[in-house]
Order: C-alpha cells, then structure tokens, then sequence
C-alpha cells in the first residue's frame, strides 16, 4: 500500500521524498468498492499523484476498466496528429447499458423542437461530459480522471447505483494528448526523490513551446467553434451526438491562487445565452461549494473568467443548450511547489479536481428534470425567437470555392441547416448568382448558434473580454455575405439542403499543349498547385498585369504559366500533372497553342516575371509567440505541403542562410538575436532575401534598424488618477481581438488573386504603422471607417484610420513584407491566409524600392 501522509489545514502536503497517496485519500470512504475493477495503480504502477501520467498509461487503465465493467464502454472518436487516441467511456448502469441507442435517440428529440414538446422527462437520464485537461500541461484535471473512472466502476451501493441508473455519464479523459505527455515527459524527467518546491525549479518551468498546446502549438480551447483540429473536429461530432446537458471544463490557473469554479464574471456573459443558463450553473455551483467545504478547500467564483467566447469548452455548450462549467486548479506545474498559501502538491490539485468531478455528477442528478427542461426550453424557444427575429436568414458567396467548402466544413460539423440558393437573388445591393450562394434560414434550433457564427457585434455591456471580442465567421473566410429580412426571404429561395460539401473540382480546358498552360491563382489551393509545380522541378512564371487570351478571356494579375519548352518533365507527364492539379486543388487550367495575343500582351512579355521555389526558415524560440510559429507550420505543412525549417534563435548566427530565400518572423521579442545575427541578417538580405514578419516581430526589424519602415509610439492617453479597486479593468484600450476593413491595391503582388478592393482582416494588437513616403509602399491600408465587428476603444479607433495594414521595404536586392496583424490567427482566417501566401510566392516580383 501507497505510503499515506498528513493533510494540513487547507489540505496541502509537506515535503516528503515520495508524494503517493493511497486511493482513500481521494475518494469516498463511507462505501465499498469492488475489488474486481483494477485500481489506477495495478495498471500504471505507480500512485495517483506520485508521478504524472502519461497519455499511453491513461489509455491503458481506460481500456481495463472498460473490459472489466459492465458499467463501462470505450469508444475513440479521433486521432491526433501524433497518432494518440481521442477516447470517450460512457459509464452507465448496465440496464441502461442495453437500451443505450434508444435512449441516446430519446434525448436527442429534446433539441429538436418538432419533437420535444411531448417528450415524457420523467424518466430520462440526465447526460453529463466530464471533459479533462484541454491544455496538456494543466495536468491535474487528466490525472484525476482516473478517480472518476475508477470510482463509477468500482463504487458500490444506493446511491451509486441512483446515479447510474439516471445518468449518462461521458469522460473525455484527455483532450490533448500530444500536449500532455510533452508535459508528463517534461516533469517525470526532472523529478527529484527529494521533492524541490521552488517556483524556480527546472521541474516547474517546462521548455518552449511548452505543453499546452497540441502538435501544431495551437491552444484547443479556442478551437471549438473554429474547428481546424482533428482533436477539436472529433469532440465536437460526439457532443452533438450525445447533447449533453452539462459539461465540465477542468483546467489549472497560477499556483498562488486556489480554486475557480463558474459562475464568471456576470457583466461578460454573452447576450445570445439565455439567462437561466447562469441560474443553473450558479445553482450547480452551491454543490462545488458544499463539497469543497467538505475537504477545506478554499476557492472563489463570479472574477476572473467570463462566458462570452463561444469557441471555448466552458462557452459553447452555452450555445447548444448545455451548461458549460469551467473549472480552474491552482498549478503545482510539477509534483510539489512553494506557493503563497503553503506547499501546493500534485495529489491536493488532483483531489480537488476529483471532487468537483463528484459535486457535478450530484449536482446533474439531483438537478435532472430541471437540466431537461432547460434544453427542451432552449431549443423550443428558438423557434419563437426566430419567428419575432427582424432577419431571416443569411446568405454567402465566394468564387473561390476552396474558401466556400471549408466554410461549409465549419458550419455543417456545428448542425447547423445549409441550402444552396435555389436562384440568383439580390440582396442589399449584392448580385449572389445561385451556382455559388448558399443560405443559412435563422428558422431552425441552431438559431442562437448562427446568430453568434454571423453577426456583426459592435455594442458591449463591458470593454474587457477573456479572449476575443468579435469572430465573425464568414468575414475570416473572406466571403461575400449579407443578412436577409423578412421582406426579401422567401421559403422558396432554398434550394438543395447540404449534406456533405463537395471539395471543388477544376478541369483542363482544351487539349493537351505543346506550348504552355496557364490558371488563376483565385481559387485557395492555388498555391498548392504552385508548389506542386516547383516540387517537379518546373519552371514557373507569373502574370503581374492582365493578360488576355485569343479566345478573348482576360487572365488577371496572378494566373500562373507553365511553359512547355526547355522542362525538364516532358510534355505528357505536364500534362498528366495539370490533370491532377485540377483534380486535387481544384482549378481551372486553361491550355494554350501559342504565346500570341492580338488583344493585349504576349506571354513573352517583360511583365511575366519567374517564381522562385520558396525556401522557408521561421525562428522559433523562447521570446516569440508560439501560438503564431504554430500557425505558420500549420498552414505550410497541413494545407500546402511547404517544407520549412524551424529554427532556435541560438541557431541563427551559425546557419547557412544560403539554403532559404524567405524568412518568416512572427510576434516575439528576438532578445537571443545579438548585434551579430542582425548584421548577418541584413547582409542576406541585401543578397536578395526576403523577410515576411508582422506585429512585434516587424517593429523588431525597424527597432533593429534592418527596415525602413516607422511605428507610432503608445503613448498614455490621460494622467487622470483611477481608483485603486479599478486598477484590473481601466486598461480598455487594449485591442485584444476585432475584424476591421482594409483596402487594397489590386494591382499588387500582394493582392494577386482577391475579388475585392477591400477586406476584413482580424487584429488584436495597439500597434500602428506610420505611412511611407514611398507611394507605392502601403498596398493595403486601413479604411476611414474600419470597425466591422469587436470591441476597440474610440481612441485607438481614431488612431488606426487611414493607417498601413502593410509596410514594404527595400534593403539592397531583397525586401521586407511587414504586415501589422497576425494573417494566419487560429488557423481559421482563410482570407488573409491569401495574402501572406501572396507574399511567400509572388513576393520575389515586387520592384519598387521603400525610401532608406
């Protein structure tokens, strides 16, 4: 047996040289536990709390729990991108067990408001998902999911039965598996026998990029109404399969604080929320209390955390009928660490997360029927908001249908109703053609969820926001959309509802050529395209001004051209690679018999311009933001099979920069980056690199007097005295998150291939950019009016008018692409995707020089 140790007054642990505790430590000790369910220890082989557990030794105890109880299944909805499984057990009574399907089917019918109005809830299980550990290094949440498993398998008697018998319960065990076990390896490989408390430790201070996030670096609790993720795709699949009716979101916070608990902070819930979502988290919340009075936990609620974001795990059930409850645990971040209220150890964080695994499960139960009928009213009551609702639907367009499929990816995974427009309508003085507009109708039980996917929010009970203020959906894909009143919406505008979207297919428009084949670079996956082309060893060419072809069709500033002569792929095999192409990217390409054009230029012509394979290096390190780096690897790896080179700032001054024409430097400090690497930098430069950087990282490049381009300086707006209880919240003219309009230059490299002189573009940072005297220097600019949807201050609005959204400098033969917002935010902003694809492919042809 586990060595036992003394739990002092508020239930932290002294230093001892081993840290296991015996399960009765954790769990309930007035019952009996069947002795044929394994405990966690016979199968990981160590204590709960003794070691952290890594993801392999989870799934091993899930696996034998499932085998060993009649209480218990284990499904996988998904894999990483490291392969690790995404499990879900579903424990119940066996009874229920048997008839599991049908009541799965029953429960459903309470989100459906055609069918809900006479369903018996009398007897219906309430349905619970105990989601732990979304962020991989706050542990204890994960950890303790091995209590809840073992404790609804093994705990016997009346009252665990009750609860089996009307509950469903679901435990997403470990919802970032990769980003845990980068954790669990950090802390187990610096553990000490002797345990060392101090926040200083190399145990409690984990390497970049650290394990929070999942392979790519990407935070998945931003990602659940985004959906770029399998982790992410994968969850959110099952929790409409099931339409839980609570969900927990357990997580840890900053050691020196202790417990957190939902409600939040009341003036930042979302307006689209119904009110008694709160009445009953508040009313689930006196449970957590009671049971964490129980153990002498101390703990707060009602500060810090809001329920405004809909895309976290806290938040979104909000939306779907469902109350989300976010949990957060003072962080050992190791196994043992010194905090201001005393020596906060692993097991007292994972008990506390346990036993608010009890104080939910006991809450759902005794508050079922009250569960029930809040997700019957929920969706019930969409149709009555719906029918009073001004706006009828929305409807949306993009020639790129790349963009228009993964948008709909989004939007269908959320259930929500999409129909092709049955005919050409006109909308708000927008012609949407009916072959590539689809409508979304507001009447359907996904109202509210809509709602929040498409307006357009520039009004706010409070300026301060957790995360983003605005994530309008179809401006971050770049599509055309527009609301539809009740004036112009008819039933009969829909057309075909989607099932399933079509990935686009192109075509190959004429024979096979002997001369050369050409295509926009309109559509989203032309780039792919082009890089498939360089990885044949192709030579590439681009169109920088409108060409226009015998056949009269004008090919805009962009379209891409292969010739046939002088390849080192003979003719047939191009060809069979342009079938491909429009087959795997979905592209038109166009053939062509000769490089005349009697119309307007030849394809000879001095402004068809070569493209360069790009060859990318992106540092990455300690002071630069990991999120962004992610976001960069992401797209090149993910969507456009780009080989790029991550490399540690340490690195650079020793590398050969000779291998790579562009480097890519997102949001960071680049304190490593000594006087030396600068001056290596700027000499590669001057040999015709190119720099593509953004927010701090291009301020760097001006404060490092590498680029030409200038900053405004923050600088305070008042000196007037603030009152020291406001001292949290006076800071409201921070930008932490809105979309705003630019406009564009479409004769610019960097505009190749969009349909409009304007665009949303997503910004959260107080930086700006000042004008350069070279006029051909800013090619997008923020407009005179730019707020479309999100909070900013009216100072900071007044500042960012008529200001560059990017900057062009000129350094000998190479340049700098310096952009004042992050293109690739959560790997969801698909418009802007373009533009920094632009600047890695077609940046090379930009002539002009900036001003030194």
């Amino acid at each position: 047996m586990a060595r036992v140790f003394k739990f002092f007054c508020l239930g932290f642990f002294l230093n001892s040289t081993l840290l296991s505790q015996d399960l009765q430590y954790y769990l309930p000790q007035a019952i009996d536990y069947n002795h044929e369910i394994p405990t966690p220890a016979s199968v990981i082989g160590h204590s709960v709390g003794e070691w952290h557990l890594s993801h392999d030794k989870l799934t091993g105890y899930m696996k034998a729990i499932a085998e060993s109880s009649g209480r218990a299944t284990l499904d996988t909805y998904g894999y990483t991108y490291e392969g690790r499984p995404l499990m879900l057990l579903t424990f119940t009574s066996p009874e229920n067990h048997q008839s599991l399907e049908e009541i799965r089917k029953q429960h459903l019918k309470l989100s459906d408001p055609s069918q809900n109005t006479n369903l018996d809830i009398e007897n219906m299980p309430v349905v619970v998902w105990l989601g732990y550990s979304v962020h991989g290094n706050e542990a204890s949440g994960s950890n303790a999911s091995l209590l809840a498993a073992y404790y609804l398998a093994a705990a016997q008697g009346p009252e665990i039965e009750d609860l089996l018998n009307n509950t469903i319960i679901l435990i997403d065990p470990s919802i970032n598996p990769d980003g845990m076990n980068r954790f669990a390896s950090w802390v187990n490989s610096h553990r000490s026998k002797n345990m060392d408390g101090n926040p200083a430790s190399l145990e409690h201070n984990e390497s970049w990029p650290r394990g929070r996030t999942n392979h790519y670096w990407f935070d998945l609790n931003r990602d659940w109404l985004l959906l770029q993720h399998p982790e992410s795709i994968g969850r959110v699949e099952k929790f409409h399969y099931w339409k839980p009716n609570v969900l927990t979101d357990h997580h840890e916070m900053e050691s020196h604080r202790t417990f957190f608990f939902q409600p939040g902070i009341p003036s930042r819930n979302h307006p689209l929320t119904p009110k008694n979502t709160f009445k009953l988290t508040a009313s689930i919340a006196a449970y957590h209390a009671k049971a964490l009075d129980e153990i002498g936990s101390l703990y707060y609620t009602q500060e810090s955390y809001d329920d405004f974001y809909y895309g976290k795990g806290s938040t979104y059930p909000d939306v779907n009928g469902s109350i989300g409850i976010l949990f957060e645990q003072a962080s050992a971040r190791g196994h043992l660490q010194s905090t201001i209220n005393g020596e906060l150890t692993f097991p007292f964080a994972i008990k506390n997360q346990f036993t608010t695994t009890l104080s939910t499960l006991k809450a759902a139960k005794e508050l079922r029927i009250e569960l029930l009928e809040h997700q019957r009213n929920f969706y019930s009551s969409t149709i009555d908001e719906s029918d009073s609702d001004k706006l009828k639907a929305y409807v949306f367009q993009s020639p790129d249908q790349g963009r228009v499929y993964h948008f709909l990816e989004v939007v269908l995974r959320h259930q929500i109703d999409v129909y092709q427009a049955a005919r050409d309508i006109s909308v708000n003085g927008t012609e949407f053609k009916a072959r590539h507009s689809y409508i979304v109708p507001l009447n359907q039980g996904q109202y509210r969820l809509i709602k929040a996917l498409f307006e357009q929010r520039t009004e706010f009970q409070d300026s301060l926001f957790y995360d983003v203020s605005a994530w309008t959906l179809p401006l971050a894909f770049n599509l055309e959309f527009s609301e539809i009143s009740g004036h112009y919406f008819r039933q009969s505008l829909l057309g075909d509802l989607i099932e399933t979207p079509d990935f686009p297919k192109g075509q190959v428009i004429g024979d096979k050529s002997s001369y050369a084949y050409i295509f926009e670079n309109q559509e989203y996956y032309s780039y792919r395209a082009i890089n498939r082309l360089f990885k044949q060893q192709l030579r590439v060419k681009v169109a920088t001004e409108p060409m226009i072809l015998e056949t009269g069709v004008v090919m805009p500033p962009g379209s891409v051209i292969i010739p046939i002569a002088d390849q080192e792929m003979n003719p047939d095999d191009i060809y069979q690679l342009m079938m491909l192409i429009a087959e795997n990217d979905g592209i038109d390409v166009r053939s062509l018999s000769t490089g005349f054009s009697s119309k307007g230029k030849s394809w000879g012509s001095p402004t068809v311009k070569p493209l360069t394979k790009p060859k990318v290096l992106v540092l990455a390190d300690e002071d630069i933001n990991g999120y962004e780096v992610g976001e960069v690897w992401h797209l090149l790896d993910q969507r456009f099979d780009v080989n790029m080179t991550l490399v540690s700032q340490n690195k650079f001054a020793a590398l050969d920069l000779n291998k790579f024409n562009t480097l890519v430097l997102v949001s960071g400090r680049y304190r490593s980056m000594n006087q030396k690497a600068v001056e290596k930098l700027k000499l590669w430069i001057q040999n015709g690199g190119q720099v593509i950087c953004w927010k701090s990282g291009a301020k760097w490049m001006s404060d490092s007097k590498i680029s030409s381009l200038h900053y405004k300086k923050n600088e305070a707006d008042t000196l007037a005295q603030s009152p020291y209880s406001r001292r949290k919240s006076v800071d409201v003219q921070n930008i932490g998150g809105a979309i705003f309009k630019v406009k564009l230059d479409l004769t610019h490299p960097l505009a190749f291939g969009m349909e409009h002189s304007t665009m949303p573009v997503f910004r959260n940072s107080a930086l700006f950019m000042k004008r350069s005297s070279n006029p051909f220097a800013n090619p997008i600019m923020y407009t005179a009016d730019p707020l479309i949807s999100g909070y900013i201050h009216a100072n900071k609005l007044e500042e960012l008018k008529n200001t560059p959204a990017v900057g062009i400098a000129h350094l000998g033969k190479g340049r700098i692409i310096a952009f004042t917002d992050n293109p690739n935010f959560r790997a969801v902003w698909y418009g802007t995707n373009k533009l920094f694809l632009n600047a890695l492919f077609f940046g090379s042809t930009i002539e002009f020089k900036a001003p030194k």
